[in-house]
């Protein structure tokens, strides 16, 4: 068996601010065994909450950048995100590694993994409203800018996508993801 048939698939868990990417990914590494989920580098005052993410300042994230740390990096929302490259070493013997991704860096992620799915987490605008709004990070209109950039598409030319909707009970979106990385437990 070779080094890569190894290796877990990296699964980006894609969608617009508010969905429930990070609780998605906290209840599938729960949930799933062997699953694995990367924390991530952003330049976000650590008291900002969400995520469970490394904060550094924009020196620290530039300085990590030029090390050659990163496997991908990217800017968004006025922030930078970055990816550590210990992501391989997770995707050693596990069932998949669950990665919170921009749709900007998808094309790249997937040729850089081989091993790649995509989830496209969805809910509906309502939903999606309202829990920006409960989580008090973003000012009225920077709440109004990302629902706008919900409607954003994928980039073309993902090979394996697949649609998570998280509208309802998180439980549902759970098992719909499981279905799709460990079809035996369905």
């Amino acid at each position: 068996m070779n080094k890569e048939a190894q290796k877990g698939p990296v699964i980006a868990v894609v969608g617009p601010s508010g969905v429930g990417k990070d609780s998605l990914m906290s209840a599938l590494a729960v949930s799933g065994p062997q699953l694995r989920v990367v924390r991530r580098v952003i330049t976000r005052a650590p008291e900002a909450g969400g995520e469970d993410y490394q904060a550094v300042s924009e020196a620290e994230f530039s300085a990590l950048a030029e090390s050659g740390i990163f496997s991908l990096h990217w800017q968004a929302h006025g922030l930078h995100y970055g990816i550590p490259r210990d992501i391989e070493n997770l995707r050693e013997g596990a069932a998949g590694v669950l990665v919170n991704l921009s749709r900007a860096v998808l094309l790249e992620a997937q040729e850089k993994f081989g091993q790649f799915i995509v989830f496209w987490v969805t809910a509906h605008p309502q939903v999606l409203a309202e829990r920006l709004a409960a989580r008090g990070r973003e000012s009225a209109v920077e709440v109004r800018r990302r629902l706008a950039r919900a409607e954003y598409p994928l980039p073309a030319g993902l090979r394996r996508v697949h649609v998570i909707d998280n509208s309802g009970a998180l439980s549902a979106a759970v098992y719909a993801a499981l279905a799709v990385i460990q079809p035996e437990r369905a």
